[in-house]
């Protein structure tokens, strides 16, 4: 196929590079998901698939969202810790901000699962922040 013809058809590259794109950045996902559940076993925590409702867990995982979402009137800051299984919401009410908890921040929190909405959530969890040099 001459380089006259693909440029005319202009599809066909475009879908070839597309695909490769797509795959990339698909292959990047799930290198930093592999990396995040082989970290949670390392350190000895439940992977966040693996909770059930209203049982004690420690699990670790990065900060996607960072979120002030009035409950019931009260402050509350909401955080989705994702650890490469499955997310779930870290909760902490009547608190509008916290320091270092912000997108992209691996900690390890601890606590009862409740599900909410059909969500995995942890109400004011005990926390660790992970040092910055380990992100």
């Amino acid at each position: 196929m001459s380089a006259a013809s693909r440029s005319e058809n202009g599809e066909k590259p475009a879908g070839r590079f597309r695909r490769m794109l797509d795959r990339l950045s698909s292959s990047q996902q799930d290198l930093e998901s592999e990396e995040l559940q082989e970290d949670s076993q390392a350190s000895g925590c439940t992977r966040i698939c693996d909770c059930g409702d209203r049982q004690i867990v420690k699990v670790t995982g990065t900060l996607r969202t960072v979120t002030l979402r009035p409950r019931a009137g009260v402050p509350a800051l909401e955080a989705e810790l994702f650890d490469g299984s499955a997310a779930l919401d870290v909760v902490w009410l009547g608190r509008r901000s916290i320091v270092g908890i912000e997108p992209g921040r691996r900690m390890i929190a601890s606590g009862r699962i409740a599900m909410s909405h059909g969500r995995r959530v942890l109400f004011n969890p005990k926390y660790e922040l992970r040092p910055l040099g380990q992100e």
